[in-house]
């Protein structure tokens, strides 16, 4: 195996970040004094301004703590909920099947920012200036544009030149879609950032207080009265191909704040592994691990046709679970102790065979019964999908959609690991340019995340006012015999708990480094109804990218799998990596070569 990069090894911080400017922001913020939470802050931000294809201001965080002096773990959930006047029949009386990928109809509460700031108001230690600094500079200054969003703005330009002009005006350079390396500002967005970061300080020298101040601007301020005001006003052209105005209002915003909470936690081997609830795809992560942790991996060949049919096979029976019980557990209820129970592990490794599943079901964790919804498509007019920009719309996934297989499903990743033992692993995603119209006087799109939900009565992820929807971000920390060890994640959509688990038991059952572990071949089933509208799949499939064992792909095909192989490094996983060497007190990063965006920096 040839790795691209070595493994970082340091003894102040590590950071690692689908973006060099984020990544360089975190470790800037390290480099004052501030801690892996402020460092962890100070990268989210940055990505809602230079990754705006994947994430934004309006959109949605999850995110893994473990503070190293208390030897607490805790969740930050920023998945904001639908508004309180989405029902089932406000939906039904539009006449759809699905909840619309795009638009003001699956506009959630924006989660991201109340979810960072609580971050720093419980674990952090820096005011706020240092850690908006950056974000602000490069809104107001410049940053370099990536590819896939000037290839995301290029075929949306269109869109936004008729039907959504503030995107325009925000994206576009003198009418014209900007090429990948041009030089792009968000004045409204820096202006937004600076306005609230100057009512902040203006309320006081403490931080805490400066913390509050900022989470009310935004939620119960000028940011939420704005957003209420375009939203009751504009009808906005979603992926119906109609016209409709959304629900969210600013009553909606202000009865929100970012809960803290325990976190979903597994014993595998020696490792102490923590996820975000059920209202997440996190826990997808602990029942993989589960049901492999009676089995000897190590034994087989890594990357072998065994390995790659029993990992398959165990992701599949996770995802059926995933699909038949996880929803928000403060609206429905949801057997997550029993899902993550040895006993129900135990069950579910039985029906592992030889040959792949045709059909796998959600399991019955205490006898309890659930179901998989069945996807059923809104007719759109066929001369509505003439234009490809309307066809991207279909897809409520960030990025331009190019081929099912391939770079589907990206949004953004930070991790951080200090010196104090402190980890933090963060996905933002949600408010991407594509997902809905740039707010006038703002400079950010809504998220569109209540797209997850089902439009169907009694499932624990059906559609409900002020119910979290079931989110895939899915960010991981790992104890070591109690010891802080590695904080990850990665883009990719449905596919996140199944790339970083091959990253992960590349390190823990095969002794790869950091480095090498983001490097490996990866693959993925897409089995299941994806989480986006329009909910498409592929069952049977199994989505490998070339380059590994010759002959593991027929040896799948043998077991009755469909294989698709892709180009090497052709999948969106970007997985990175920050952790910590207790015993050598060292901390360390990686951060995947996919995409060629991701980066790592420690010292």
């Amino acid at each position: 195996m040839v790795v691209s990069k070595p493994e970082l090894v340091g003894q102040v911080g590590a950071v690692s970040s689908t973006h060099w400017l984020a990544s360089s922001a975190g470790m800037a913020v390290l480099e004052q004094g501030g801690n892996a939470f402020d460092a962890a802050a100070a990268a989210g931000f940055v990505l809602q301004v230079v990754e705006p294809h994947s994430n934004g201001l309006g959109g949605d965080v999850s995110i893994v703590v473990h503070e190293g002096a208390s030897g607490v773990t805790k969740v930050v959930c920023g998945q904001g909920p639908t508004p309180r006047a989405a029902t089932l029949d406000a939906f039904r009386s539009y006449g759809l099947n699905q909840i619309p990928g795009s638009g003001m109809l699956p506009a959630c509460v924006p989660g991201a920012f109340g979810a960072w700031l609580r971050l720093l108001a419980e674990f952090g230690t820096l005011p706020l200036a240092p850690v908006m600094d950056a974000s602000i500079g490069y809104a107001a200054g410049g940053y370099p544009l990536v590819p896939d969003a000037a290839r995301a703005i290029a075929v949306l330009a269109p869109l936004f030149a008729a039907e959504w002009p503030e995107s325009g005006r925000t994206y576009l350079v003198d009418g014209q879609a900007p090429e990948a390396g041009t030089k792009m500002r968000n004045l409204p967005l820096a202006e937004t950032m600076q306005r609230i970061l100057h009512e902040a300080e203006a309320a006081s020298s403490d931080r805490e207080t400066q913390i509050e101040t900022a989470r009310a601007a935004f939620y119960e301020g000028f940011v939420a009265e704005t957003i209420d005001a375009y939203v009751r006003r504009t009808d906005v052209l979603d992926a119906t191909g109609r016209r409709h105005r959304g629900l969210l209002t600013a009553d909606d915003l202000a009865a929100w704040r970012a809960p803290v909470e325990q976190p979903a936690a597994m014993r595998y081997r020696d490792y102490s592994v923590y996820k975000p609830g059920p209202w997440s795809q996190g826990p997808v992560f602990l029942q993989q691990l589960a049901i492999l942790d009676g089995m000897d991996l190590s034994a087989m060949p890594f990357g072998g046709g065994e390995y790659l049919h029993t990992v398959t096979e165990v992701a599949k029976l996770a995802m059926a679970d995933r699909e038949g019980w996880y929803g928000d557990p403060d609206r429905a209820p949801v057997p997550i102790e029993e899902l993550l129970s040895s006993g129900y592990a135990d069950t579910r490794r039985e029906l592992l065979g030889q040959s792949a599943a045709t059909s796998p079901q959600p399991g019955t964790p205490g006898g309890l019964r659930s179901w998989v919804p069945r996807p059923e498509p809104d007719l759109v007019d066929p001369a509505a999908l003439d234009a490809e920009w309307m066809r991207q719309l279909q897809s409520g996934m960030p990025t331009i959609v190019l081929k099912a297989t391939v770079k589907a499903g990206d949004t953004c990743t930070v991790v951080v690991a200090d010196r104090y033992g402190n980890l933090a692993a963060a996905v933002p995603s949600g408010g991407w340019l594509k997902s809905s119209p740039v707010i006038p006087g703002l400079g950010f799109p809504l998220g569109t995340r209540g797209q997850t939900m089902w439009l169907v009565d009694g499932h624990p992820n059906s559609l409900g006012p002020g119910k979290r929807p079931r989110t895939t971000l899915s960010p991981t920390v790992v104890l070591r015999d109690g010891d802080p060890f590695l904080a990850f994640g990665t883009p990719g959509g449905d596919r996140q708990d199944q790339w970083t688990l091959e990253t992960f038991l590349a390190i823990t059952e095969f002794g790869y480094d950091l480095q090498e572990a983001t490097e490996v071949t990866m693959f993925h089933t897409d089995h299941f109804p994806s989480s986006f509208t329009p909910r498409a799949c592929r069952p049977g499939v199994v989505v490998l990218e070339d380059g590994g064992d010759p002959d593991a792909a027929e040896d799948l095909r043998r077991r009755g799998h469909e294989v698709d192989v892709v180009p090497a490094f052709s999948l969106g996983s970007k997985v990175c990596i920050a952790g910590v060497d207790s015993g050598r007190g060292f901390v360390r990063a990686a951060a995947g070569p996919r995409g060629r965006q991701a980066y790592a920096s420690c010292r």
